[in-house]
C-alpha cells in the first residue's frame, strides 16, 4: 500500500473554509481509474482533481465527484493552479491543461489569481416549463414568472451542461426546497449535470448576481461555488442579451446558502473565462491500496 500527498484546496475564496472545497492530489501519476473514484469518495468533496503530466498539454487532469467522473470543473482548476503556484511549481503566465472537455488555456496572476479559458459555448432554450422548474426546484411560480419572458430556461454548456433557471429576487431562491429526485429527472431530460438557479438580487451591491447549483445525479446535492456553471451562465447572459452592454467582468456570488460563500469572475465578451482565487485548508497523506486491494482507503 503507498501513500499520496492529498490536499483539499478552497477556491473563490482567501479565506479558509469558504469558497468551494477541492480535492487535489497533485501527482496522481500510475493510479487507475477505480483508485481515483474511490479517494474521490473518501474525500467527499463536489469533486477531487487528479494530475499527472501530459502529452497534448503541459499536464493532464481527471476530475471526479463522490459518485462518478465529469469532464470538467472549474473550481477544482482555479484551485490545483493556484496550489502549484503558490507551492512554485509553476510560474505566472498561460498553462494549457488536458481535459475531457478538450485543452484549455489557465493563467496565473502574479498575485495567485487564477483564470481559466472555457470550450466555446452552446446555448440554447430548453424544453422545460417554469411550473416543472418550480417544482422541481421548490420554488413558488411567482417567482420564476417575476422576471418575465426576456430570460427563458436554457440548457448552457461551456464544456459541463447546465439549466439555467432565472428567478426573479433573492428570497424565493434563497428559501428552495429542492426535491433532489425531481431535479435529477429534470437533468437527465434536459441532458445536464445540473441546474444552475440564479437571481439579479444578489446580497453583494459589487455583484452581478447570486447563484445556487443543484446537481444530485451527479452526487452533489448543492455545489458551493460552481465555475462551469458560473461561464455557462456568462454565455446564457450574453447570448440572451441580459444587459444593454455586456460587462467587461461580472462577479458571480454563490454558496453563502450553505455557509460557504464564494465569489466567481466571469468575463464573456469573447471567450467564456472565469477566475478566482484559492487557499489550502488541508494538507496531508492518504493510504491507497494496490488496485487488486478490497481494502478501504485511510485518509
Amino acid at each position: 500500500m503507498e501513500t499520496r500527498r492529498t490536499l483539499l484546496v478552497d477556491a473563490f475564496t482567501d479565506d479558509p473554509l469558504t469558497g468551494n472545497p477541492a480535492g487535489l492530489l497533485p501527482d496522481a501519476e500510475g493510479l487507475d481509474t477505480d483508485q481515483m473514484q474511490a479517494i474521490a469518495r473518501e474525500l467527499n468533496a463536489s469533486e477531487t482533481a487528479f494530475l499527472t503530466p501530459g502529452d497534448e498539454a503541459d499536464r493532464r487532469i481527471r476530475y471526479f465527484t463522490p459518485e462518478t467522473e465529469v469532464d470538467l470543473c472549474g473550481h477544482a482548476t482555479i484551485a490545483s493552479h493556484a496550489f502549484l503556484h503558490a507551492e512554485g511549481r509553476i510560474d505566472a503566465g498561460t498553462h494549457t491543461l488536458a481535459t475531457d472537455a478538450g485543452v484549455l488555456d489557465v493563467d496565473v496572476g502574479e498575485d495567485g489569481t487564477v483564470w481559466m479559458t472555457q470550450a466555446p459555448p452552446e446555448v440554447n432554450e430548453a424544453d422545460v416549463s417554469r411550473e416543472e422548474a418550480a417544482a422541481a426546484l421548490g420554488i413558488d411560480l411567482d417567482a420564476l414568472e417575476d422576471v418575465g419572458g426576456d430570460l427563458p430556461i436554457a440548457r448552457a454548456t461551456t464544456g459541463l451542461p447546465f439549466l439555467v433557471v432565472p428567478v426573479g429576487f433573492l428570497e424565493p431562491l434563497g428559501e428552495a426546497a429542492p426535491d433532489m429526485a425531481a431535479v435529477e429527472s429534470l437533468c437527465e431530460d434536459a441532458g445536464t449535470t445540473g441546474v444552475y438557479a440564479f437571481t439579479f438580487d444578489a446580497i453583494d451591491p459589487e455583484a452581478t448576481l447570486h447563484g445556487r447549483m443543484f446537481a444530485p445525479g451527479a452526487g452533489v446535492p448543492e455545489d458551493p461555488v460552481t465555475g462551469t456553471a458560473s461561464g455557462a451562465v456568462g454565455a446564457y447572459l450574453r447570448r440572451f442579451e441580459a444587459f444593454d452592454a455586456l460587462p467587461e467582468e461580472m462577479l458571480f456570488e454563490q454558496g453563502h446558502f450553505v455557509d460557504r460563500p464564494g465569489r466567481v469572475r466571469v468575463r464573456a465578451r469573447e471567450e467564456i473565462r472565469v477566475g478566482g482565487r484559492a487557499v489550502v485548508s488541508m494538507d496531508g497523506e492518504l493510504s491507497v491500496p494496490d488496485p487488486d486491494d478490497e481494502d478501504i482507503i485511510v485518509a
